[in-house]
């Protein structure tokens, strides 16, 4: 297989993986995975990502109150979510919804149940590990911008080694909770979490991929 090939292969095979194994995914891997998503591009190379990093037990303790803080909480995220999702991009979005909802057997109207499946978000998906990732305030769109590159770098170095993850916006829309936590300082922004593990086969979210768009709908050739 060419190199071309072995990246293709790896970004077809990663996916947002929704249920995990209990089994928690060695030191040495982790290490492994970051120190290749190190090598990514950012802006004048700045590598304006921190990332906490947590173990299985604090990943544990961190899922049980962050649900807990949930309950009650407002959302208040350092970067601001989307202001709306328009033509497309809100069809993309329903399609996706409707994808997990049809996977895991929730029904269209059942509030309680999307309540639910919602609130999976705050138990990390059950995922044995977590990192938290970062960015300076001063740098604005394009540290978030370097951070993305960084998280998507992370993701693709977890799945080489046969490790699936998800990356969380929704654990960065309770930023209060986790800044206080973990003693993130006021100069930094939450930008999400990535919760990951191994995979589990037989859960049910995990059953279904999302489409992409083909190259006609996003390149203009000039």
């Amino acid at each position: 297989m060419t190199e071309a090939e072995t990246f293709a292969a790896l970004l077809k095979a990663r996916f947002s993986c929704r249920g995990f194994m209990p089994d928690p995914v060695p030191r040495d891997v982790i290490e492994d995975a970051l120190a290749d998503a190190q090598h990514v591009a950012s802006w004048n190379n700045v590598q304006p990502w921190q990332v906490i990093a947590l173990s299985p037990e604090e990943t544990a303790g961190f899922a049980t109150a962050l649900s807990a803080n949930a309950e009650t909480a407002t959302h208040q995220s350092d970067i601001p979510f989307p202001l709306r999702y328009e033509g497309i991009y809100k069809e993309r979005r329903r399609a996706c919804g409707w994808q997990l909802y049809d996977a895991v057997g929730v029904q269209k109207g059942d509030r309680a149940a999307s309540g639910r499946q919602m609130r999976e978000n705050f138990r990390l998906f059950g995922a044995p590990n977590c990192l938290l990732v970062t960015t300076p305030k001063d740098l604005g769109a394009y540290g978030v911008l370097d951070c993305g590159a960084y998280v998507m770098a992370v993701m693709l170095a977890l799945q080489a080694r046969g490790v699936a993850s998800i990356a969380m916006a929704a654990v960065a829309s309770f930023a209060p909770f986790v800044r206080a936590r973990y003693g993130i300082a006021e100069d930094r922004d939450l930008v999400c979490a990535v919760a990951f593990g191994y995979a589990d086969p037989d859960h049910p979210a995990n059953s279904y991929r999302t489409t992409r768009a083909g190259l006609d709908e996003v390149v203009d050739w000039r």
